[in-house]
């Protein structure tokens, strides 16, 4: 963000640089000299920023420099929630840490298991931050191995664009499916779904949607599964 950004946004929120200073925790010539364009933002107080003047998630600095291996399903859903979700609408509280929509969504695709409804949201979320940034998105999916787990995701985001007729959203994520397809891995996969029961996975590999078996994941999601992703 540009100090005339931070600016804007303070002056849109309705503070003034003292209100701002006192609740951010820093003094008045500190914000005056951000908005000047002297200092620049830190990440811990970008995210103090982005939650007080009511900021786009995507201005919050990704994790770095790795992202957590393994997230439990309640921080997964709170911070899903925090982003907008309307299926954990109930889950979302004002003392919520926002988070990079990025980051939730990798953090999302890694986990071994996932709970469906959890699977579910993410086609919503690459739809409802289709501005990520998707090169650092993509290099991070493909150093994980999770290319796959991430182009299903997309493609069933694509076809909702499609169907709700969004063209804009739609082209951008079909040149994003062309982006993971050239580094498309050739082994099975499961989306979420590591203590599939072998029984299952027979079915799966013989009945799974022409999507799931394009991308080599063991999964029955389909697009018009999907109750919020419009």
């Amino acid at each position: 963000m540009t100090g005339r950004d931070l600016r804007t946004a303070r002056v849109t929120k309705g503070l003034s640089q003292v209100d701002a200073a006192v609740r951010l925790g820093v003094s008045q010539p500190y914000i005056a000299m951000l908005e000047g364009g002297q200092r620049r933002l830190t990440p811990r107080l970008t995210v103090r920023v982005a939650k007080l003047y009511g900021l786009a998630p995507t201005v919050v600095p990704r994790s770095q420099p790795d992202l957590p291996v393994r997230v439990d399903a309640a921080t997964l859903a709170r911070d899903v929630a925090g982003l907008g979700y309307p299926g954990f609408a109930h889950l979302r509280s004002p003392t919520w840490t926002p988070k990079n929509p990025g980051d939730v969504l990798l953090s999302a695709l890694a986990q071994a298991d996932l709970e469906p409804r959890l699977v579910e949201a993410l086609p919503w979320l690459v739809l409802r931050y289709s501005t990520l940034d998707w090169t650092w998105v993509v290099r991070e999916a493909k150093v994980r191995d999770l290319q796959n787990r991430l182009g299903f995701v997309v493609t069933l985001a694509r076809q909702v664009a499609t169907r709700v007729a969004d063209e804009q959203k739609a082209r951008a994520l079909r040149d994003l499916e062309a982006r993971l397809e050239s580094s498309r891995l050739a082994r099975e996969d499961t989306l979420g779904r590591t203590s599939l029961p072998e029984a299952e996975r027979r079915w799966l590999l013989e009945h799974r949607p022409d999507a799931a078996r394009h991308w080599n994941l063991l999964t029955d999601w389909t697009a018009d599964a999907l109750r919020y992703a419009a």
